[in-house]
């Protein structure tokens, strides 16, 4: 038995790709599904293995699952979870799992096409990326619920990280696993997977390839117009997380002066008007409003040293270094 998070050594392997696969609920996507990444994957030159994570089907998905695992040739793995976690859990306990060298990841309703993923491993090592990313070009989903969202979230997207590209949300990804395994990816931030990476390399290091797209033909989306708005409160953790994960305090602080200084500025009006013209500011509302924005200065201030105390804990107390060295050129190293 595999136990997800513990240290992987495809030297020792030998396996050069894992292919990781959330499903949940797909009782009638899962069986082509696996047939289909057996045939893209039978002219691979290199050991592959799929591993299967099923996040909490409460239909035939497992069991339709196991009936591959004597299948001859096929290296399979399934992760079951206990309930259902959500898609960016099941992707961690199946990047968790993975042995191989490289990694790809896809969706379980057969909108993915695998055979894709040999094209998209060879030009992942011909650019030299860490993470490669499909880009559903020819999208086979509605438009008014599903393109035009797409499209706003990624522009937003790119703009706020800084990581350009045309589609967050294609599920089709390759990556380099020692590079991944540094993410841990929570909530429902799977979306957010290449600004995540670009916190640990360069967003040079990070591509997108076009790949084919198939309209769904079991099932129903997981998704609906509501994901939108959950799409626009990711990104807003997305941003504070890649700006002020170390510094939180500059975020808050910057708020409380910008209030301490509204507050300053109203507050002297109304000494000048009182002192030098006598006037009554006792019932005014600018009064209130002036006070108001100094206890809220004082409190997004006091709130931003506090939160600066926890990130030097939170630092302290890792482990890890707050930096990463690819490697180290001239150096005897062990694989």
């Amino acid at each position: 038995m595999i136990e997800a998070g513990l240290p992987f050594s495809p030297e020792v392997t030998g396996l050069e790709l894992s292919l990781v696969v959330p499903v949940f609920n797909e009782e009638e996507s899962v069986g082509p599904l696996i047939e289909r990444i057996v045939d893209a994957m039978s002219a691979y030159g290199a050991r592959w293995e799929l591993v299967l994570v099923d996040d909490g089907s409460a239909d035939r998905t497992l069991l339709n699952a196991r009936s591959y695992l004597a299948r001859p040739g096929l290296d399979l793995k399934i992760v079951e979870l206990q309930r259902n976690f959500g898609q960016t859990a099941a992707m961690q306990a199946g990047i968790d799992t993975a042995r191989g060298r490289l990694i790809a990841t896809l969706d379980g309703d057969l909108q993915n096409d695998p055979k894709d993923i040999p094209a998209m491993v060879a030009a992942l090592e011909e650019r030299e990326l860490d993470l490669l990313v499909g880009w559903r070009k020819n999208r086979k989903d509605g438009l008014v619920l599903r393109k035009i969202p797409s499209w706003c979230a990624n522009y937003l997207i790119g703009r706020i990280t800084g990581v350009k590209l045309h589609d967050y949300g294609c599920s089709l990804k390759i990556y380099r696993a020692s590079v991944i395994k540094q993410v841990k990816l929570m909530g429902e931030m799977h979306r957010f997977i290449p600004a995540w990476v670009a916190g640990v390399v360069p967003s040079s290091r990070i591509g997108e390839m076009e790949v084919t797209h198939h309209a769904r033909q079991h099932g129903t989306s997981k998704y609906g117009i509501s994901r939108t708005f959950r799409v626009i409160l990711d990104l807003l953790s997305v941003m504070f997380f890649m700006r002020y994960k170390a510094r939180p305090g500059h975020f808050f602080g910057s708020l409380g002066l910008g209030t301490g200084f509204l507050s300053a500025v109203i507050l002297f009006w109304l000494f000048v008007q009182k002192v030098a013209f006598g006037e009554d500011i006792g019932g005014r509302p600018m009064l209130i409003l002036g006070f108001m924005l100094f206890l809220s200065s004082v409190q997004l201030i006091t709130t931003g040293i506090l939160a600066e105390m926890i990130a030097r804990t939170y630092y302290r107390d890792d482990a890890s270094p707050n930096y990463i060295v690819r490697t180290i050129f001239g150096a005897e190293t062990d694989a």
